[in-house]
């Protein structure tokens, strides 16, 4: 189930809603509310696989009791042992489900050099927000350990905040010490609510309007044979507004839809595409996962604090595991390597980058081309489709006879113009989170008719897809 979806809109939201605020007996917010919103969770969660409840419901068995042994254990090497176990069965979980396919298909790309047949052992279902639930299983019981988080009261209240449906399937990522408290006791007010329809009115017309649009640019770009230079530079730069815009309505409707449930989840986009070098665009971007990747990867590594190779090294290792975290790919891995190379680059100058004596709006526009070569490789299917469409953007590859025929099709009128408003909107400081937190009749006039347009869009349109669900 998607948040831009009629079922969602109209049925489940409402009826979640209606069925939290009017429960019985529901005065303390971490008794039956908290169990409700289990429930609407995992029938949110196996609405299109019910399979896929059961895999979560395990991984969040296996993460809870494993933090009931380290939390509870007076022998250290009992706690590493319920530490490992939980680590490595998630990690197993997850390596088998997103990445069995990719070893397959790999095998049988080595078989194929010696002759032989392609081998085909499974066909594995990737279910959805795999990535997001098992990070969140690890964060809980690493935190546990390092003695950083108390563990869940109960398992009812871990498996709701493993569940917890606003963040489910493309987050952000939440560690548990930071919201275990609004377990135990959070705040509903006419503002908080007020504040959070706001907010996903705002990411749901970001979805519909902008990131739609401007992905129906990309794939026609994408798909086309032989695309001129021109074309090839905004197919890519309409992938960069797609994949910010989606990723950012979700996170902007996950926050708001909290906020109506009396959370409060963290900003998880600060700008981006004003980042001046490679490093603050990472401070910008999926702030979530930037800070995963940075306390439990690079930080145990060993960080900055042993010598500047290892520090390259550990960058480069955690941008390529950064990458493959993004899905079974090797163009994922490449995309990986590259921000890696550059975080490395910009390490050894001290942070900074190799143009930041230029003012800041240069700075800002090199730095937007460098993310856009990476989203090249981000979007497409194959390294040889990517190495194509980097020759087309250079001028290294001849148009072929439907460009023109794709010109006509990408550079309507009306989507030149909703690109312009994805450029404009892409730059300003300006983040839906902070705006939509206070609440006045003029907001309120504002975004109405913005919903309006947005429900009109997503009735006639068939394109609709949140990118962020395939990781």
């Amino acid at each position: 189930m998607v948040f831009s979806s009629y079922i969602f809109l109209f049925c489940f939201l409402p009826l979640a809603l209606l069925g939290y605020y009017l429960l019985p007996g529901s005065t303390t917010p971490h008794g039956k509310r908290n169990f409700f919103l289990l429930c609407i969770s995992y029938v949110f969660y196996g609405w299109s696989n019910p399979w896929f409840i059961l895999l979560m419901l395990t991984a969040t068995a296996i993460n809870y009791f494993c933090g009931k042994v380290i939390a509870t254990a007076s022998v250290e090497s009992t706690r590493k042992t319920a530490l490992v176990v939980s680590i490595v069965a998630s990690l197993s979980m997850l390596g088998f489900f997103k990445y069995f396919m990719f070893f397959q298909s790999n095998v049988s790309l080595v078989m194929g050099l010696f002759g032989a047949g392609p081998v085909h052992w499974l066909n594995i279902v990737l279910p959805v927000g795999i990535s997001f639930f098992v990070f969140q299983g690890l964060t809980y019981t690493i935190d546990i350990y390092r003695r950083e988080s108390p563990p869940a009261r109960n398992f009812f209240d871990f498996a709701a905040f493993v569940s917890l449906f606003p963040h489910l399937v493309a987050g952000p990522i939440l560690r548990y010490n930071t919201i275990e408290s609004q377990f135990r006791d959070r705040t509903h007010t006419l503002e908080k609510f007020a504040s959070g329809i706001l907010l996903f009115i705002l990411g749901f017309a970001k979805k519909i309007i902008l990131a739609n649009t401007a992905g129906q640019v990309a794939s026609a770009v994408f798909a086309a044979e032989g695309p001129g230079v021109m074309d090839a530079w905004f197919g890519a730069a309409a992938y960069a507004f797609q994949i910010y815009f989606d990723f950012s309505a979700y996170s902007d409707m996950a926050i708001g839809l909290g906020r109506m449930f009396g959370f409060e989840i963290i900003k998880n986009f600060n700008a981006p595409y004003l980042s001046d070098s490679i490093t603050d665009f990472w401070r910008r971007w999926h702030i979530s996962l930037s800070t995963f990747l940075r306390d439990y990867l690079y930080i145990p590594l060993g960080g900055n604090q042993k010598g500047s190779r290892r520090t390259y090294v550990n960058l480069a290792i955690v941008m390529l595991l950064g990458g493959l975290w993004h899905g079974a790919n090797w163009t994922f891995i490449v995309w990986g390597a590259y921000h890696g190379a550059l975080l490395a680059f910009e390490r050894w100058r001290g942070k900074h980058s190799v143009y930041e004596r230029f003012p800041r709006p240069f700075r800002i526009a090199i730095t937007f081309v460098l993310v856009l070569f990476s989203w090249v490789l981000f979007r497409a299917d194959t390294i040889s489709e990517a190495g194509r469409y980097f020759a087309a953007m250079f001028g290294l590859m001849d148009p072929q006879p439907g460009s023109a025929l794709l010109a006509g099709e990408i550079y309507t009128q009306g989507r030149l113009a909703l690109m312009l408003v994805c450029g404009l909107l892409a730059v300003q400081p300006l983040q839906a989170y902070d705006w939509a937190k206070e609440v006045t009749w003029g907001k309120v006039a504002m975004v109405l008719p913005l919903f309006g347009l947005a429900l009109a869009t997503m009735f006639v349109e068939a394109f609709n897809p949140f990118l962020y669900f395939q990781f």
